[in-house]
């Protein structure tokens, strides 16, 4: 007489523990990733700061090209650009790079020297003809 012996039957997946296991190492993974990528408010400022910067020099460049003055407008919650056609201001819309934004962190408290009347937008016009270099700074920094 011929006895059949069944082998151990072969498991297939994962255990719970394991799946757990895999589970806590993707959260410690991706906690480490998003806190190395996050900026602090003085980052985010700065980054937003310079990207103003920069943008300040396209539209300034964007007198120069279209012959006409260009603006750069701001309030507490963003800034845009502008174009003077026609004895009258316009929102520059042709141009992705000087769309609308918001600031990284807003409302902004927003200054000027000469100062400007309280409540009322900042703006900076740019000329076709040349003008000295000008700045951005951290008011912070300078009066700390």
């Amino acid at each position: 007489m011929t006895h059949l012996v069944s082998s151990p039957k072969r498991q297939r997946g994962f255990t719970l523990l394991e799946l757990l296991v895999v589970l806590v190492i993707i959260g410690i993974m991706l906690g480490a990733v998003s806190f190395g990528t996050m900026q602090s408010s003085r980052q985010q400022l700065q980054t937003d700061a310079q990207r103003i910067a920069l943008l300040m020099q396209l539209v300034r460049e964007e007198a120069i090209v279209r012959n006409s003055p260009t603006a750069f407008e701001a309030n507490q919650n963003g800034y845009y650009f502008l174009i003077r056609n026609e004895n009258k201001w316009e929102r520059i819309n042709d141009v992705e790079m000087l769309r609308e934004r918001e600031f990284v962190r807003s409302p902004m408290k927003l200054s000027m020297t000469p100062a400007v009347r309280s409540g009322a937008g900042l703006r900076i016009v740019f000329f076709r003809q040349w003008m000295e270099d000008w700045r951005l700074f951290d008011a912070e920094r300078s009066l700390g």
